[in-house]
């Protein structure tokens, strides 16, 4: 495993969310929860920005973001220019933190606890990475029930 793969594929799965998002036909279909689910398309790309921002962008990079984990679920109609604004700032968080980050990081134990407990760096980003293609799995389910697209991002 190595900083640049991890960088790459966050990098990709980002795109692929800003696709997804991209792919509905309007803002309103973001914002519509299905039957027999939580959370619709809009507030897990929020979820996933958050998440990233906090947890790479703020806890390695070291910026100033502060995450508010209950507007992530609660905020409600933003445009989708505005999420796929949001995923690009994410982008260049990640990617910032992570060409700064010394690859011995990796084995180092993670500045904060991450499902309350202490891990090495590199298992947090690889839970990081399982947990972003989790809820992209189900954005992706989300739009496809909704729209005509196919499964494809």
């Amino acid at each position: 495993m190595s900083i640049p793969h991890i960088k790459a594929i966050l990098l990709r799965d980002l795109d692929a969310l800003s696709m997804a998002v991209t792919q509905y036909p309007n803002s309103a279909m973001l914002w519509e929860v299905l039957p027999g689910t939580s959370n619709s398309a809009g507030n897990l790309a929020l979820h996933l920005i958050g998440n990233l921002r906090h947890f790479i962008g703020h806890v390695i990079g070291k910026t100033n973001y502060t995450r508010n984990r209950e507007e992530e679920f609660n905020l409600k109609h933003l445009d989708k220019a505005e999420i796929i604004k949001l995923i690009e700032t994410c982008k260049t968080e990640v990617e910032t933190a992570l060409d700064k980050m010394p690859a011995a990081d990796l084995e180092k134990e993670f500045a904060v606890e991450v499902s309350s407990k202490k891990s090495l760096t590199g298992y947090v980003l690889l839970h990081i990475i399982s947990h972003f293609n989790y809820h992209l799995g189900q954005i992706n389910y989300h739009r496809r029930v909704l729209t005509s697209f196919p499964a494809e991002l």
